[in-house]
């Protein structure tokens, strides 16, 4: 309904909720389409470069300027303006943003000739951005002038139903770039591990994990198997905090003192053997065999492990 239209529009939601793609439909379904759809990420550029970005600049505008250049409004004009992360635009900046969108006019940066451009500009965020506005740390007319509509996205953890057609989608996508002839498909168990999953990266998170799926997976066989947290491992060095003193004065440490070496040895095998067992229990809906088989152990095994660590095996 408001693609067609003209007027400005947020785009409110988690990282990976697919905020871009959203932009390019609104873009694409306008009469705007056959022109230009230009992206910022504001997040991205310190204030000076994004305004100059934004703007333009006039060449002796600063250091380096050596020729005029044309800012992102004059590139868009005629079509759209994709503004990411626009929380984290300075107010002076959004000062400036706001005559834009009110009257289609700016400066170039070191300029005072006054251009005129037709742009829609659609601006994403994924903060509370009417709270930041009562914080003071987003103008509140900005706000109401960004807000013709708004388009909030919601996670993926609220759109059960959305995860099985955009996994076979990545899972296809995939196959094809591997060279292979077909699919297999995902197990019953895979598709119980997808959808009993948080995914707090969302779709771009499903689509990493879908896809690290399939390349691990013979090409004849479903897909049973995932890896939610590619870091994960018993090896992962552990960040140690530098002291400012040691910040200002950096001195190459020997390996030993990088990573923390667990003082009880026993312990911390014992504590992460059992961390694990209580995570392949809840991933697998505590199907034992099913969990047992998952870390390649026999049924005999694993059940010698819940009773050493005095697991329930019940959900």
């Amino acid at each position: 309904m408001v693609a067609p239209l003209s007027k400005p529009v947020l785009i409110i939601g988690e990282r990976g909720t697919g905020k871009e793609m959203m932009v390019e439909r609104l873009h694409f379904l306008s009469a705007r389409w056959e022109n230009v759809l230009v992206k910022v990420n504001c997040a991205a550029l310190p204030e000076t470069l994004l305004e100059s970005e934004l703007f333009g600049y006039e060449a002796g505008a600063f250091t380096g300027a050596g020729k005029r250049h044309a800012g992102r409004f004059e590139r868009a004009d005629g079509g759209t303006l994709f503004l990411d992360e626009i929380a984290s635009m300075s107010l002076r900046l959004q000062e400036k943003l706001l005559r834009v969108i009110e009257y289609g006019e700016f400066e170039r940066v070191g300029g005072d000739a006054t251009l005129s451009v037709d742009v829609r500009v659609v601006g994403a965020a994924n903060v509370d951005l009417p709270a930041m506005a009562d914080r003071g740390g987003f103008r509140p007319d900005l706000l109401d002038r960004l807000s013709f509509d708004v388009i909030t996205l919601p996670p993926l953890r609220y759109r059960k139903e959305d995860i099985s057609l955009l996994a076979e989608h990545f899972a296809l996508g995939m196959t094809r770039e591997l060279e292979r002839p077909f699919f297999a498909g995902f197990s019953e168990l895979g598709l119980e591990k997808m959808q009993a999953y948080h995914w707090p990266g969302n779709v771009r998170e499903l689509k990493n994990v879908v896809e690290r799926a399939v390349y691990r997976t013979a090409q004849d066989e479903p897909v049973s198997e995932f890896e939610f947290d590619p870091f994960a491992s018993p090896w992962k060095p552990v960040l140690v905090e530098e002291s400012p003193q040691e910040h200002n004065n950096p001195v190459e440490k020997p390996r030993s003192e990088v990573l923390e070496l667990p003082d009880d040895f026993k312990g911390h095998i014992k504590e992460y053997e059992e961390k694990i067992l209580r995570q392949a229990l809840e991933a697998h809906r505590f199907n034992q065999r099913r969990t047992a088989e998952a870390l390649g152990l026999t049924y005999a095994q694993f059940r010698g492990y819940l009773k050493k660590y005095g697991i329930s095996a019940k959900g």
